[in-house]
């Protein structure tokens, strides 16, 4: 198996994009130490998605102070045994989406401490989005039935997507490399999983935000 260039690398992407899946066979197929986000037991998160107005600055603070206890422990501890890392979400995702659901005062807050804690963090050689528009979006997250999400809509799954641009372009130091993954299914088709693996391992990214289709 060749020869990976990276230690650390993070998969993005918007809800139902198919981030978790594809760090995970990225992990299983290279022996990659693999970081998941700790989502499921939030308390807020069910609430958040009934009355956003009343629970999105608990729930965001929560996530904000979850991802970081999470990141610090994991990247901090070497595994001799693994060739990489690959994560499945990284703490910038805490200011994408509070973005979106905060009122301006309390974005204006939540940001200057979310940068506080953000320089304190590793950051990953290299950030993958996968994109995907918000109508086969809507169609994953209704496959996978979980019942909070069912009130998510597409001008929400629009507002996420341009607030992670708006991250991308404000940090121009990282390296985002941006993949195109609307007409194909790299889950159920290995030949597309096989076009997105190479393309993440062997293109060469440049600083700033860099496009690729399929």
């Amino acid at each position: 198996m060749e020869s990976i260039n990276y230690n650390y690398i993070v998969i993005e992407g918007n809800i139902g994009a198919g981030k978790t899946t594809l760090a995970t066979m990225i992990a299983g197929e290279y022996n990659a130490k693999l970081i998941l986000e700790r989502f499921a037991d939030n308390p807020f998160l069910p609430k958040f998605y009934n009355d956003p107005a009343r629970y999105s600055f608990p729930l965001e603070l929560s996530f904000l102070a979850d991802r970081y206890r999470q990141l610090k422990e994991e990247l901090v501890e070497q595994d001799l045994f693994r060739s990489f890392t690959v994560a499945d979400y990284y703490f910038m995702k805490s200011l994408v989406f509070s973005s979106k659901t905060l009122e301006h005062d309390e974005f204006s807050l939540y940001r200057q401490i979310f940068y506080i804690i953000y320089s304190s963090l590793p950051k990953p050689d290299l950030y993958v989005y996968l994109h995907v528009p918000p109508e086969r979006l809507l169609k994953n997250i209704a496959l996978r039935g979980r019942e909070y999400e069912k009130s998510i809509t597409a001008e929400y799954l629009t507002g996420i997507q341009e607030s992670y641009f708006n991250f991308f372009r404000q940090n121009p130091e990282n390296r985002y490399l941006v993949l195109d993954v609307s007409d194909i299914d790299f889950v159920a088709n290995h030949d597309d999983y096989i076009r997105v693996r190479d393309t993440i391992f062997t293109t060469q990214v440049s600083h700033g935000i860099n496009l690729r289709d399929f």
